[in-house]
């Protein structure tokens, strides 16, 4: 049964603008293709191309930006591309004509791309360029400065699916207990009641009205937003707008954005890092064990039977959910379009080595300008404050008798609290940025 909802005819976002780095190619996958995003020398904006030199598939991602033209070079073999992927130098043209007699035939795949909310989109269909341009990006409306808003971005690659993402974002229940001591508390979970407002083929919207009135929204394929109000005024809102994207079977990307409009001058105080090291990253260590192997256990189940059976959802927490998987069945027809990009399923065993799943290097710090930037920082200080320890104590070991309790006693002692700063930052801080096992019964 075809699908009624095509996924390549949307827009997505693939990073904050601000983590992308503007001097490199950076490579990106969207449902299964492979893209690389660069930014031209003489544009503001950033270019996303399909991840193929026309000569013989290599890589554009492995390339360069030219600094004489501003182009995209290959560096298999020095073929350039323009801003708009058209092919403009082969080194080894034996004359110009070569080149620009096939241009439209030896020209990259380029994507249509805006830059919209501090976010890049992508239109992954490069056929429908025109209907590209006529169609709104899914922007969320308290991404709005004009309102009064304020808000940082978040992004990290997971290791489970698209669908697994949505439906679990759209289940608000299962944080006091996944997120415990990050997010909320055991103890402090009450029943959900949950309102299906509306449900169609372009929107599906819920509203919980006990305690602190919120408002879900899922857009499809990738905008899954809370609008929260706090107190009895309804003047404070609070946000998280999630866009959740398919990356390829078992593995989705979510950028997200984190909105309100009071305590403002905590979001200028607080840097970007410090949050994602102690929060952000933190929820999504939560889920992702659990996700991981729940995602496998209803795929292997799935084979016989449907997930309306398979699932126990008995209560009103579980209403969208629901109607997220009933809109994925009746539009979708339950699956990605995979099959369309050559990509068959097969099925793949539970990974049980934890460092990898928890990969916060390269499913986050390597991807995020704050963090990279902070952890470079944090690596020149270690260095420099045991240089510092070193050459104090051996020079207090240099100094004459007369002046070792006078002067050498208070050198040793800054020397030990150098040691002691480079410690923490050696084993406290610093494997915050790579790994840190998430092992829920010890959350007490």
């Amino acid at each position: 049964m075809p699908s009624e909802f095509n996924f390549f005819q949307q827009w997505y976002p693939l990073s904050p603008v601000e983590d992308i780095d503007p001097q490199r190619p950076t490579p990106v996958t969207l449902l299964g293709i492979r893209l690389v995003i660069w930014k031209p020398k003489s544009s503001e904006t950033y270019r996303v191309f399909l991840d193929q030199c026309p000569h013989r598939l290599a890589p554009l991602s492995e390339g360069r930006v030219e600094e004489k033209t501003g182009n995209l070079m290959c560096s298999y073999h020095g073929w350039e591309f323009d801003s708009q992927g058209v092919c403009t130098h082969i080194p080894q043209a034996e004359n110009p004509e070569i080149v620009t007699k096939n241009q439209n035939n030896y020209c990259v795949i380029s994507l249509p791309v805006r830059q919209a909310n501090d976010l890049l989109w992508v239109w992954p269909d490069g056929n429908s360029a025109a209907q590209a341009a006529n169609t709104p990006l899914p922007l969320s409306p308290q991404i709005d400065a004009n309102k009064g808003f304020v808000w940082s971005s978040y992004v990290r690659d997971l290791e489970y699916d698209w669908q697994t993402l949505v439906e679990n974002v759209a289940d608000p229940s299962h944080v006091p207990f996944t997120h415990h001591g990050v997010q909320g508390k055991r103890e402090n979970a009450v029943p959900i009641s949950m309102e299906v407002v509306q449900s169609t083929s372009k929107l599906i919207e819920t509203v919980i009205n006990r305690g602190m009135k919120t408002t879900i929204t899922f857009v499809p394929p990738c905008r899954l937003e809370y609008a929260i109000t706090l107190g009895d005024s309804g003047e404070k809102k609070l946000g998280l707008v999630t866009y959740c994207i398919p990356v390829s079977p078992g593995k989705s990307r979510i950028v997200a954005q984190f909105t309100r409009n009071f305590a403002k001058t905590l979001h200028q105080i607080i840097p970007q890092w410090w949050t994602h090291v102690n929060t952000r990253n933190l929820v999504l260590d939560g889920d992702m064990i659990i996700l991981h192997q729940q995602e496998k256990f209803l795929q292997d189940k799935q084979a016989s039977a449907s997930w309306k059976s398979i699932y126990k959802l008995a209560t009103g927490a579980d209403r969208l959910v629901i109607e997220f998987r009933n809109w994925f069945d009746q539009y979708c027809g339950g699956q990605l379009p995979w099959e369309e990009v050559g990509i068959r399923i097969a099925p793949t065993p539970i990974n049980d080595q934890r460092a990898v799943l928890l990969d916060r290097y390269s499913q986050h710090t390597r991807h995020c300008r704050s963090c990279r930037n902070a952890l470079k920082v944090i690596q020149r200080l270690q260095v420099g404050l045991l240089v510092y320890s070193i050459t104090t104590i051996a020079g207090v070991a240099l100094l004459p008798d007369a002046l070792t309790i006078k002067l050498g006693l208070p050198l040793v002692i800054t020397a030990a609290l150098t040691m002691g700063a480079y410690s923490w930052l050696k084993f406290q801080l610093v494997p915050q940025f790579y790994f840190v096992d998430y092992i829920h019964p010890q959350k007490q």
